[in-house]
């Protein structure tokens, strides 16, 4: 048993100060920069437009879940399909959090690395599209503007409240549920696998690849929530290339992802998002494991405490992984006691609306903020655990149906 806990404990006091920092930066980008500011710039269908949207969404910290609600809003808001395309590749591969936990678990070459292959894999996906948009070839698909972007708190301290609160209570809410199953899935395979596992089949690193784009990209695995998983397998012998495929198609992708593209961006966009995905993880993977030296570059800057376990004791980052586990409890527990008392306490006035597609804070908070801009609706609330949106108010069922699947969800 104690093998399983110091392994635990090791990985979350490597990655638990730069997750913390990381949380800071995402919750200052998400209350001193506007979001309108994405769509300003966003609706050219050339390298300048698809280079920005790939440049906007790279630092933000949003999974393949949330990032759909935000690339439909920017579509809907006047980006072109090629952005819209760009942004949704580029941001759930990467973000401020991700590259700083990226680096200490897996060193400086990964955490260069991947956020250069999510922009150069969104940057082919999107002037892709792109070229095909200014033919007039892509699926006609029809948009319409139902979502306003939210606005900025007014006033520093409101800002820095709204730092405090997006970063270390909205983003728990989002991912830690996730970065926790990504930490104890690291901490089986680091104790059961043995040593030479992925050694034993080295000689075949392509097929490796295949297999875990297949394994992958269906599935959700978070950004934060894949580089202890993907750490852990390069200890037990899969090549860095093999890794660096799971960073970039986990991610990336997942099956919610496809229908919501499929549906809003059009049957062709959504063949030229996944190609772009697959094919750039495999690319940058052959890249890392082919390439003379890149593989005994990555290999050899793995972190100490990676490599040999070692436990990092300090008071340092302790009292960061005590921080960190007691954020992500106190988030969700607050989630699931909302979710207990709206099951308990549900009015009869209230409509309830079963809502599929939605994986996390952002997708709830889009879910919110699109039903209250309605006419006639006077509360809502929505439930992430249960998947139900309840909806007090005057407004027909319809336009609520409306309302949801024009924001990028089903409702059944």
């Amino acid at each position: 048993m104690m093998e399983y806990v110091n392994a635990f404990v090791s990985m979350l006091n490597g990655m638990s100060p730069y997750l913390l920092l990381g949380f800071l930066i995402a919750g200052m980008l998400h209350a001193f920069v506007p979001s309108s500011i994405y769509s300003r710039y966003l609706a050219g269908t050339g390298l300048r437009s698809v280079a920005t949207a790939a440049a906007f969404g790279i630092p933000l910290p949003l999974c393949s879940c949330g990032v759909l609600p935000t690339a439909v809003a920017l579509r809907r808001s006047g980006a072109s399909r090629a952005a819209s395309t760009s942004f949704l590749i580029a941001t759930p591969q990467t973000g401020v959090d991700s590259i700083a936990a990226t680096y200490s678990m897996m060193g400086l070459p990964f955490a260069i690395l991947r956020p250069v292959a999510a922009l150069v894999t969104s940057l082919v996906g999107g002037l892709a599209v792109g070229y095909w948009e200014r033919k007039g070839s892509l699926d006609d698909v029809h948009d319409q503007a139902s979502y306003e972007f939210s606005e900025l708190p007014s006033g520093l301290w409101n800002k820095i409240k709204e730092t405090f609160k997006y970063g270390f209570f909205d983003m728990m809410q989002s991912i830690g549920r996730w970065l926790l199953i990504g930490l104890v899935v690291a901490t089986l395979i680091t104790v059961l696998l043995p040593d030479d596992f992925f050694s034993t089949y080295a000689r075949w690193p392509l097929l490796n690849m295949f297999i875990i784009v297949m394994v992958a990209v269906p599935m959700y695995v978070c950004a934060t929530g894949s580089i202890p998983i993907a750490a852990a397998l390069m200890l037990k012998g899969m090549s860095p290339g093999c890794a660096l495929v799971l960073l970039m198609a986990g991610p990336a992708a997942n099956l919610a992802s496809m229908f919501v593209v499929n549906k809003s961006f059009g049957r062709k966009a959504t063949v030229v998002y996944l190609a772009a995905i697959i094919g750039g993880a495999i690319g940058f993977g052959v890249l890392v494991d082919y390439f003379p030296g890149m593989r005994e570059l990555f290999v050899s800057a793995l972190p100490t405490h990676v490599m040999h376990h070692h436990m990092t004791t300090s008071w340092f980052t302790t009292a960061c992984s005590i921080a960190l586990l007691a954020m992500i409890v106190v988030a969700l527990l607050s989630k699931y006691w909302k979710s207990y008392q709206i099951k308990h306490h549900k009015t009869t006035a209230m409509k309830e609306f079963k809502v599929k597609g939605m994986m996390c804070a952002h997708c709830k908070a889009n879910v919110e903020k699109g039903l209250a801009a309605l006419p006639g609706v006077e509360k809502v609330t929505v439930d992430l655990a249960k998947g139900t949106a309840l909806v007090e108010g005057t407004v027909p069922d319809q336009l609520i149906i409306d309302c949801i699947e024009d924001l990028g969800y089903q409702v059944g």
